[in-house]
């Protein structure tokens, strides 16, 4: 069974084509600037070079036509008929309280996705956009929707309630979702197979440290508590949001700066995080180059950074009763060894001893760092929400 897993934003479309008799990856690339003057498709061949190919692509329908293209052109594509795909699967951000689970698309999904646009209006709209554009190239495909915070959705009341009247809850329905679901779903499960135990038996704390981010406690396989919220903006420091805040603090800054509930928005999202602190870049590479050439500011944003991180996992040590392992994934977990060592750096006494050494050489590879001694383990795991996308459609397709 072939699988293709789109995940369409606003102006861009991710996609991998998966041969799922082995899981291995036929095609994977993506498109960029839809709708925009410059749009591309860049993509990366079996032997691992990339290619960029310019082409105008004024909406997703066209953006997802030229992905089909690229799978069907003889050098550089991986099928010979779009026959050959037998199911889409989509990553779909928000999926509110209406969905608990993936599933097959159908228009009363489809309408699902579009009234939670109010929760996610760029991701959402564009997830739409994709659906319907297969819908349209495709009418005979199944597709399949994966939401990213239904793997949370096993948080009980008292931790995904925020302390406001109730009402606001039934009516709106703001609450806690979380987000990054796939990928802490994946790495949990993969570390509990890692480590030759059921997961039934761990507490984790899974920390997806990318440019967006957020740590997540899982006890017995279901999640308890994840440091994202309604909106991917609440928890952790992060590349460019600013993460938890005083919400006296946003009326205040709004007040002065005379912004917009949208444009403070904005300014939370796009201009806050290791960006605003440091001054120089979102990107934690250009960051911890700074502070080893001397840069305060750079060292500042650094040292939150991970400060942050830490009161996550010693909050949901706590709330789980304890902790047998750690995972570090997404990008910056992956590979900012200091990072990693900065955030579990003064946590011994809850058991936490990281190997320096082996922590130092670790990057984007499975890989306990954790040293002998360590009560608690501690790993790096790279994810893979898309294999999970993937097995997901399979396994509703498969029972149609």
């Amino acid at each position: 069974m072939k699988i293709l897993v789109l995940n369409c934003g606003s102006s861009s479309i991710k996609y991998k084509l998966y041969d799922m008799d082995d899981e291995s990856v036929l095609a994977q690339g993506g498109v960029e600037r839809i709708g925009i003057e410059g749009a591309f498709l860049k993509l990366t061949l079996p032997n691992g070079e990339k290619k960029q190919i310019m082409h105008d692509m004024p909406d997703h329908k066209e953006g997802v036509n030229f992905v089909f293209q690229t799978l069907l052109d003889p050098e550089l594509g991986a099928i010979s008929s779009l026959d050959e795909i037998d199911a889409v699967g989509h990553r779909i951000v928000q999926g509110g309280d209406l969905f608990e689970k993936s599933c097959l698309v159908d228009q009363k999904v489809e309408d699902g996705i579009e009234s939670l646009c109010d929760l996610a209006p760029v991701h959402n709209a564009g997830h739409l956009k994709g659906i319907r554009a297969v819908d349209h190239l495709m009418p005979n495909v199944p597709q399949v929707t994966v939401f990213d915070n239904a793997f949370h959705s096993t948080m009980p009341a008292y931790a995904y309630l925020y302390a406001v009247p109730y009402e606001i809850y039934e009516k709106y329905h703001v609450r806690r979702y979380g987000f990054h679901g796939t990928s802490h779903r994946y790495v949990s499960h993969r570390v509990a197979e890692i480590m030759g135990r059921d997961i039934r038996d761990l507490k984790i704390i899974t920390c997806h440290i990318g440019n967006g981010a957020s740590v997540a406690a899982i006890k017995d396989g279901k999640v308890m508590d994840t440091s994202m919220g309604l909106t991917p903006l609440a928890g952790v420091m992060m590349g460019s949001r600013s993460g938890d805040i005083d919400a006296s603090a946003v009326t205040y800054i709004m007040d002065k700066l005379g912004k917009t509930p949208q444009q403070m928005a904005d300014y939370l999202n796009k201009e806050s995080g290791v960006l605003g602190i440091s001054g120089i870049s979102s990107d934690m590479r250009d960051v911890e180059a700074a502070a080893k050439e001397g840069n305060e500011r750079a060292k500042l944003a650094l040292q939150m950074y991970a400060y942050r991180i830490k009161k996550y996992i010693g909050a949901y040590a706590a709330a789980m009763g304890g902790v047998d392992v750690i995972v570090w994934t997404a990008g910056v977990g992956e590979n900012q060894t200091g990072t990693r060592a900065d955030a579990c750096e003064g946590l011994e006494f809850l058991g936490i001893e990281i190997d320096r050494e082996k922590n130092a050489a670790v990057r984007s590879r499975e890989e306990l760092i954790s040293t002998p001694e360590s009560k608690v383990k501690v790993y790096v795991v790279p994810t893979d929400e898309e294999i999970v996308i993937a097995r997901d459609t399979m396994e509703l397709v498969k029972g149609l």
